[in-house]
């Protein structure tokens, strides 16, 4: 194997799709898209954003959804992360999309994206690193399995590609956690 450097890059893969939701002042929702943040805990979230109306609605609500983004749905995922609240005051509307409010915290659930994260926000490091806490993942029963968990052979999350800007869709399981390793004891 022969190998090359490229510098610093945000190159983790897969990388998920996340749709952050929020409501503002008057209760409208809004969402957006964002690629750069993960789990940190077994309930908690982090991502980095600069300043959008998405982080002007966490830092008043103190609370959002992040709702992974899925194949069936990557027009309107991709839309809300190029366009803006600020400029486009319909834009949640024209993504088709419907929300509930979360039971849990003060955010809209997206209805049409099956696995959503709803979080309140724990706090803000630096200006744009923005931690949440977990408090309910609600799952649409159409992506659950026989064991009541989520699927992957049901839900078909999109992951982004930062090198080269395209979105892709999980493919084939290939092993075990914490069993396929055993094979070299």
């Amino acid at each position: 194997m022969s190998r090359k450097n490229l510098g610093a890059k945000p190159y983790l893969f897969p990388q998920p799709v996340m749709i952050i939701a929020t409501y503002d002042a008057d209760g409208k929702p809004n969402a957006m898209n964002a690629a750069w943040g993960g789990i940190v805990g077994s309930d908690e979230i982090i991502f980095d954003l600069g300043s959008h109306k998405t982080t002007d609605n966490i830092r008043l609500k103190k609370a959002f959804t992040i709702s992974i983004a899925d194949a069936a749905h990557v027009i309107p995922c991709d839309y809300v992360g190029i366009v803006s609240g600020n400029k486009v005051p319909d834009k949640f509307d024209r993504t088709g999309f419907t929300v509930t409010k979360s039971e849990f915290v003060d955010a809209p659930v997206i209805n049409e994206l099956p696995v959503a994260l709803e979080c309140d926000l724990l706090d803000v490091i630096d200006g744009s690193k923005f931690i949440g806490k977990i408090k309910n993942v609600s799952v649409d029963e159409s992506v659950l399995g026989s064991n009541g968990d989520v699927s992957l052979e049901k839900f078909f999350p999109i992951i982004f590609d930062t090198a080269g800007h395209g979105y892709y869709k999980l493919g084939e399981k290939v092993g075990q956690a914490w069993e396929s390793g055993n094979a070299l004891k």
